[in-house]
């Protein structure tokens, strides 16, 4: 359903297409970059099967080339058949026979020429369309004739065609053909020779009695555009192939420089973090006192008859003393004096010694955060 539903529009389409002047500009413009070529390379571009055109008189025979023109020979009826058919082969000498293609002309007097008026569905075989309408255009009917038809370009009502329908008599085309054959000769197509001595464009011939050739260069043309196919395709898959590996290498490089980003970040991180413990601890080594300077201190401050046992001082600046002395509670005044200590307090009970006579003592302190120089 969707087939047939289309197939109306590209009737149309192509109709239109006959009818437009694009195809003539086409024509005359390829005509005219050709004309500026080479004559070599002209001739090379522009060749192909070459057509005779085969006019079958009472009196003779007349083969004439169609791309120039040219008579190629005039082949007498009143020869013998050996003699017609040297004739015929001197004529076609220099002519391959697979480029060789023979188009048999019949006059336009002895042809019936009909212009009809069919629906635009039956743009896309007019030719069977037209088989119908033979009895009733014609007094024969269609299996006494032979017929062809061609779309016309003449203007008609919106939703129709014109086609030109032209038709001969099987008894007259009957006698040039069993001429042609008795001379070996089987003539590729059956054209009408109008009035102004110019081909109608169709083919008389049924599709049974059309002689099938092998077309070698239609051959040739398929493999090379199958070929041009091929190659186009390895082209893009080779193009793609090109972009991804280009794409995977600079997928590499942003992941190699993404790992040496972060490594960076981590080096940059460390280097603050040691750039920020080193400023710490110059700063807590501005701000600490010289250990000479707060020994010196302590060694003032200590009365003679004192002794030490212990001194520590931890990372956090905390002081803690232990030792003997007569006046243990009088040292906290002492320290409380001190620029380097501050809130110094004894920590325990005070023991008397009964050995040495002195009082046991424990004592804290914080050391004070300043800029104090080593004492020399």
């Amino acid at each position: 359903m969707a087939l047939a539903s289309v197939a109306p529009g590209l009737d149309r389409v192509k109709l239109a297409w006959r009818r437009s002047p694009v195809p003539g500009f086409l024509h005359w413009w390829g005509g005219e970059l050709v004309a500026l070529l080479p004559a070599r390379l002209r001739a090379w571009l522009l060749r192909g099967p070459d057509v005779l055109l085969l006019s079958v008189r009472e009196n003779a025979l007349r083969v004439r080339r169609a791309r120039t023109g040219e008579l190629l020979a005039e082949i007498p009826a009143s020869l013998s058949a050996d003699a017609q058919r040297a004739a015929f082969a001197q004529a076609c000498a220099g002519i391959d026979p697979a480029d060789r293609r023979l188009v048999l002309l019949v006059p336009a007097s002895g042809v019936l020429h009909r212009r009809l008026v069919l629906p635009l569905a039956a743009a896309a075989d007019p030719r069977r369309v037209a088989g119908y309408e033979i009895d009733r255009q014609t007094p024969f009917k269609p299996d006494q004739v032979h017929y062809d038809v061609r779309l016309s370009d003449a203007p008609v009502s919106a939703g129709h065609v014109a086609v030109d329908l032209y038709v001969v008599p099987q008894a007259g085309l009957a006698p040039m053909l069993a001429r042609l054959a008795a001379l070996g000769v089987e003539p590729d197509a059956v054209d009408v020779q109008t009035e102004a001595g110019e081909r109608a464009g169709v083919d008389l011939l049924s599709a049974a009695r059309r002689p099938r050739r092998l077309d070698r260069r239609r051959r040739l043309n398929r493999i090379l555009a199958a070929a041009c196919v091929v190659l186009v395709v390895l082209v893009l898959a080779t193009w793609l192939n090109n972009r991804r590996a280009a794409l995977a290498a600079m997928q590499d490089q942003v992941d190699a420089m993404r790992a040496q980003a972060a490594q960076s970040e981590q080096l940059r991180a460390q280097l603050i973090a040691a750039t920020g413990a080193s400023g710490f601890l110059v700063k807590r080594k501005s701000e600490s006192p010289s250990l000479l300077a707060l020994l010196d201190d302590l060694t003032q401050r200590m009365p003679g008859d004192a002794w030490l046992d212990s001194l520590a001082l931890d990372s956090g600046g905390g002081l803690d003393i232990s030792g003997e002395a007569p006046k243990a509670a009088a040292l906290v005044d002492r320290l409380r004096a001190s620029p380097f200590l501050q809130e110094p307090k004894l920590q325990g009970v005070i023991q008397p010694d009964p050995a040495t006579g002195k009082e046991r003592f424990e004592l804290v302190a914080r050391v004070r955060a300043q800029g104090t120089a080593d004492a020399p």
